[in-house]
């Protein structure tokens, strides 16, 4: 800003230069005073811009042109006020230079006079801030851009109903076109949407953080808005805020993380992982008060929580009036002035306790008074909070073992499996999506997986047996397929003694839907796969519930994508268990010959290193006892 003052100066200098010029020229006289008064208007806005806080973006921009339209009226008054007659006689003034001139200066003028406006919104007349600002005339080669100026101008000096007027239109723009996300961005729309955030209205932030979670769909945007603080302002209306509010700014934290999964851990230090879980753990454990975060209570929750605390005071105030009195000194003709304030500093019976332990208890009465709000909230807005804060803990799950550590540590896992049983939509299929990201990241991290899924963890149990529930219920909705891909994931947590798993994949193969076959084929490859320790186990448990002669009706008749992951489970299923007899009834060397002269399954690289070999130990154990 101060750079931006003081390239105000050599205008200033300049515009009253060329006024001189003005008043001192020897011919096109008229034409010249017409100009004088431009350039004197030009001088005293130029001092105001001098003066005024303005909006740096535009405003360079706008100086730039400024400087331009000054130097070319500066070369043509300096030509006009030159000395003689053979001067004069020999200088070619183009009769329309002076228009050209009057209009550049024309353009400066409405520009000038644009940036001081905006600039100085909050100070404007209530009236003229429903006015549209209007456009400057520099806004003819790139009226978008100048329209983003000017919005952000209003978030940044405006008053509240102007903001939250200007997010919406912040909203309407990034939600039309990507590139006017990115130049939101480029011209500072970031820092007074936060601003805005932090101090609006509950609409006006709602907008607001709309409008940061369509701005992060390009990942260079999102590492400019971790720059600019936005993890910051989420923590905060995370921590105490209108629950809607917190539902969308859980709505855009999910978006940040989707688009770009580097600001993961950005989150993760500001601490908003356990943030989110408190959200999702209220009123979904017993325990939520653990979880409580502090929320502004609507004017109903004050209501109800007024009727409580009066019902549970004495109806006379003799309590408040005891206190009152102990409180006060004593005043008697007898007593001494010490006396008197001695027993002025000694708080009666029933005062309140002063000190570290007042203090304590005064802020679990405030927890308990925000918990109480919370609770008088709408049941579609706690929905509405609760799915998004799914939502997001499953974004930022993504990949990542530290938050997936982060969040099992806590108790979302119960939580999680709770509403995998007892809510319904959005907040139920969140929930399982969110276990499916932390599945597949324990799949590959042998400590998250001790640590977060082993068998004697209670959590963990109460996820697998609602994994378990909608698995053997198998109706065909959106929960199924997530809770299959997250039995296939934690097969290798499973000890042997654990029979409840293999028998529900199974029946699952013979599903009418393609989807849901190859899901469960593909879970079902996890177990019977050479990396999981108890693979033998596991594939004779297959086999014993009948999935030979599921398998080999979708190598044969299944759709392209299922016959390749039934075949390899069939190959797991040849090679680890060659000699079953189940196996040889179902004719499973005759199925490896088949695909193995089929060019397009034998491609593929998994079954390509697989299938020899199966064939191979098929042929040698069946040849043995005859069946071939």
């Amino acid at each position: 800003m101060d750079d931006l003052k003081a390239s105000l100066a050599r205008p200033i200098q300049l515009a009253e230069q060329v006024i001189k010029w003005a008043d001192e020229a020897q011919t096109f006289r008229q034409e010249c005073q017409d100009l004088k008064a431009k350039l004197e208007r030009l001088s005293t806005l130029l001092r105001q811009a001098a003066r005024a806080d303005l909006y740096e973006r535009p405003a360079r921009r706008i100086l730039e042109d400024t400087d331009k339209a000054l130097d070319k009226a500066a070369a043509l008054l300096e030509r006009c006020c030159g000395h003689g007659f053979v001067r004069r006689v020999f200088t070619i003034i183009p009769a329309g230079s002076f228009k050209k001139a009057s209009y550049l200066l024309d353009n400066s003028l409405g520009d000038l006079t644009w940036i001081l406006r905006v600039s100085n919104y909050a100070a404007s007349d209530e009236d003229e801030e429903d006015d549209h600002i209007g456009l400057p005339p520099i806004a003819q080669n790139e009226p978008i851009l100048f329209l983003i100026w000017e919005q952000i101008a209003v978030l940044q000096y405006g008053g509240l109903e102007a903001r939250a007027d200007a997010a919406a239109s912040v909203v309407s723009l990034a939600r039309d076109n990507d590139r006017y996300g990115r130049l939101i961005i480029e011209e500072d729309g970031v820092p007074p949407l936060l601003r805005l955030i932090k101090e609006g209205r509950a609409d006006a932030q709602e907008s607001a953080a709309l409008a940061i979670g369509l701005l992060g769909r390009d990942p260079d945007c999102v590492d400019l808005m971790i720059l600019a603080g936005v993890c910051t302002s989420f923590v905060k209306i995370l921590k105490d805020a209108p629950m809607k509010v917190q539902g969308m700014v859980a709505w855009a934290v999910s978006e940040l993380a989707a688009n770009h999964p580097k600001c993961q851990d950005a989150f993760l230090q500001h601490n908003v992982i356990r943030l989110l879980v408190s959200h999702l753990a209220f009123e979904t454990v017993q325990e939520h008060s653990k979880y409580a975060v502090a929320s502004k209570m609507s004017i109903h929750s004050v209501v109800m929580d007024k009727k409580s605390n009066d019902s549970s005071q004495d109806p006379s105030g003799g309590g408040d009036q005891a206190a009152t009195t102990a409180a006060k000194p004593t005043v008697g003709g007898g007593g001494t002035g010490a006396s008197s304030s001695m027993t002025a500093t000694v708080p009666g019976p029933s005062a309140r306790p002063v000190g570290l332990a007042g203090m304590k208890m005064h802020n679990a009465s405030m927890s308990a008074t925000s918990s109480r709000g919370r609770e008088y909230e709408d049941p579609e807005i706690k929905a509405y909070l609760k799915a998004h804060a799914a939502r997001a803990l499953g974004t930022l799950a993504t990949g990542n073992p530290a938050i997936c550590k982060n969040i099992t540590e806590s108790r979302a896992l119960l939580c999680f499996s709770i509403l995998l049983e007892k809510a319904t939509g959005d907040v139920q299929y969140n929930s399982a999506m969110a276990l499916v990201e932390i599945c597949r990241v324990a799949e590959q991290n042998a400590d998250l997986r001790r640590s977060a899924f082993k068998p004697t963890s209670p959590s963990a149990r109460a996820v697998v047996d609602q994994l378990l529930r909608v698995v053997e219920k198998a109706d065909y909705d959106d929960l199924l397929i997530p809770c299959i891909t997250c039995l296939g994931c934690l097969s290798r947590t499973f000890r042997a003694t654990e029979t409840r798993v293999i028998g529900p994949l199974v029946r699952l193969l013979d599903e009418r839907e393609a989807d849901v076959s190859l899901e469960a084929a593909a879970a079902l490859a996890k177990f019977a796969c050479m990396d999981n320790y108890l693979h033998v186990d596991h594939c004779k448990s297959i086999i014993a519930h009948g999935g030979a002669k599921h398998l080999v009706q979708l190598v044969y008749f299944g759709e392209q994508v299922v016959q390749t992951a039934a075949l390899v489970l069939v190959c797991y299923l040849a090679h680890n268990v060659p000699d079953s007899e189940d196996l040889a009834q179902a004719e499973i060397l005759t199925v490896l010959d088949w695909a193995w002269k089929q060019g397009y399954i034998s491609q593929d690289p998994v079954i390509e290193s697989l299938l020899p070999e199966a064939k191979i130990r098929m042929e040698l154990y069946q040849s043995r006892v005859g069946y071939y």
